[in-house]
């Protein structure tokens, strides 16, 4: 379920299907989660397609969001090496039209050193590859759901940029989730958003108004995982391309606002075999039955043993590989004091819970063939590959081990098992959850590798750094006349 529609198989498919073109689009995503690429002559495009890639300059891992050098040099790219090309795979398996740009044909793109042809260790496709390749290990395969939910400003990159990012204007006032008169406000962007989607292979399953002003909820289709990520980074794409032709921002910002409720980018997993069966799910005769034996808890007892010792392995790591879930600063503002706004900030589980971490769905909520896992600490502003790598891997590990739950659902804990520490918490910032993933010894060091962790690490430094040395509106207003 990776290839899109139409897809080539060959490149003589490939050639037929391009046959009245004159220039590709092609990107490829850096660890922040933005698309890198550019235009293509059809020419340059099937040459490389034909062949082991086109050389890209590797700056894109060796700056950050805002195209600022690393504070400190990491190993892909710097002055030693002259930030040199580093090899871009075609995947001719990710073809797509773009509507917005007269169906200019579109292709992804994955990053292998120039020298081995491996994917590069910090290349979010070839990351999600590996972790799938891991589930693959074990005779499954991983699937994957993305759900975002996105504030929208009636404002232009001009205008944001005029007002200093102050006192932008919501694209419509109030609290109104799940309301149906609120997208008619607004018509023509709210349903642009869906049809695109669509048009540019990015199925969607539900599409709707959540709380806060001017902010949207869209939840993509459940898929095989490396397609997930894929439509999951073209989404926002889609919506910040579609939202310029409205005269709209819309902003994944994990947390824009601190009186209102952040944005969430939850994830929902699970795993199939080679028959398409859900190994997450218990048998028909168990849901009957009122469920497994052996479950460790009534929380469980609707998923299968190989769910339970995924289940753990999250737990086990989760606080490990925070980075890769809330990336940014800011996504932390989201998490902190979370219980008030739906965001989890502790290591917890249980059946249908929006308050947890982990929320288990299964019957008798929904059909056992529906079984998954939703992650529900990842902000918006997540990498979706990076997220959903983390969260096979550390799953995989946990069936392998046979890992046992650490603790009760989160039903049965209190503010006082909260006080005692008996409930782990998330770290709190980026900066301690990054010591937290590169410590000796780490989760993260065991799932990802240390090449990884170090090079994603060191860019999280670089955005810790950043902050630090920042001065904010909020310390003048407070500081300014009094201190």
């Amino acid at each position: 379920m990776t290839a899109t529609l139409l897809a080539p198989n060959t490149v003589q498919e490939l050639k037929d299907l391009l046959v009245d073109d004159v220039k590709v689009k092609v990107a490829g995503i850096d660890v922040d989660g933005v698309l890198r690429g550019k235009f293509m002559s059809k020419e340059k495009f099937l040459s490389a397609a034909s062949s082991d890639g086109f050389g890209f300059c590797s700056v894109i891992f060796g700056w950050d969001i805002h195209d600022t050098v690393y504070s400190r040099e990491l190993l892909i790219s710097n002055k030693a090496n002259g930030y040199r090309d580093i090899l871009a795979s075609i995947d001719i398996s990710t073809y797509r039209r773009i509507p917005w740009e007269n169906n200019v044909p579109f292709f992804l793109v994955s990053f292998l050193d120039p020298d081995t042809k491996e994917p590069l260790s910090v290349d979010p496709r070839g990351l999600l590859k590996n972790a799938n390749d891991s589930a693959k290990s074990l005779g499954y395969e991983a699937y994957a759901g993305c759900e975002y939910e996105y504030f929208n400003f009636r404002e232009t990159a001009g205008t944001v940029s005029e007002k200093n990012f102050q006192s932008l204007q919501p694209l419509t006032p109030g609290m109104h989730g799940y309301s149906l008169l609120r997208t008619q406000l607004n018509n023509d962007y709210f349903l642009d958003l869906f049809d695109k989607a669509l048009e540019f292979q990015v199925p969607i399953e539900g599409h709707h108004t959540e709380t806060g002003p001017g902010v949207l909820e869209t939840a993509l289709a459940y898929t095989s995982a490396l397609r997930m990520a894929d439509n999951a980074i073209l989404f926002k794409y889609m919506a910040k391309s579609v939202g310029m032709k409205h005269g709209v921002i819309p902003s994944f910002m994990a947390k824009p606002w601190g009186n209102l409720p952040g944005c969430s980018g939850h994830c929902h997993v699970s795993l199939r075999n080679k028959d398409g069966k859900n190994i997450f799910a218990v048998s028909e005769e168990e849901v009957a039955n009122g469920g497994r034996k052996g479950a460790a808890y009534d929380d469980t007892k609707f998923i299968s043993q190989e769910a339970e010792w995924f289940l753990a392995g999250i737990l086990d790591g989760i606080a490990d590989v925070v980075p890769m879930l809330v990336p940014t600063i800011n996504g932390y503002k989201r998490l902190v004091g979370g219980e008030a706004f739906w965001a989890p900030n502790a290591v917890t589980y249980g059946y249908d819970s929006r308050s947890a971490s982990i929320r288990i769905i299964s019957p008798p909520s929904c059909p056992s063939s529906a079984t998954r896992f939703e992650v529900r600490i990842p902000g918006a502003d997540m990498n979706p590959y990076f997220a959903l790598s983390a969260i096979i891997l550390l799953g995989v590990r946990g069936i392998e081990k046979k890992l046992s739950l650490p603790g009760p659902p989160v039903g049965s804990l209190s503010l006082e098992d909260r006080k005692s520490g008996k409930v782990k918490m998330l770290p709190v910032s980026l900066e301690a959850a990054t010591i937290r993933m590169m410590a000796p010894g780490s989760v993260a060091r065991e799932v990802l590798g240390d090449a990884f962790v170090e090079h994603f690490g060191g860019t999280r430094e670089h955005e810790v750094k950043l902050w630090n040395e920042a001065v904010t509106n909020w310390e003048v207003e407070r500081y300014l006349e009094l201190a």
